[in-house]
């Protein structure tokens, strides 16, 4: 199943990660959508999870970790729910 919701900093959709779990679908400054991407080189972050801007390598510089809070989206998210359930 996937939603969608529309902001004033841009739009968002769930879907579904490998694993089973809902991510949101991201989009970058370009306005599309910012494909989730695992970190390949070693160090402390190696195998974590980010957003980055899907025209890598010329990007737009935007980028953020999966697992970091973004309580707007959670709350747009939330609201988007209750407006489904209620119509």
């Amino acid at each position: 199943m996937m939603a969608s919701s529309q902001s004033e900093g841009g739009s968002f959709s769930m879907s579904r990660s490998r694993s089973g779990s809902q991510l949101p679908q991201l989009r970058c400054y370009h306005d599309e959508a910012a494909p989730v991407r695992v970190v390949k080189h070693h160090g402390p972050t190696l195998g974590k999870r980010f957003y980055g801007c899907g025209r890598w390598p010329r990007t737009c510089g935007f980028f953020k970790w999966v697992d970091e809070p973004d309580e707007v989206t959670e709350l747009q998210f939330r609201l988007f729910e209750k407006d489904t359930e209620i119509a």
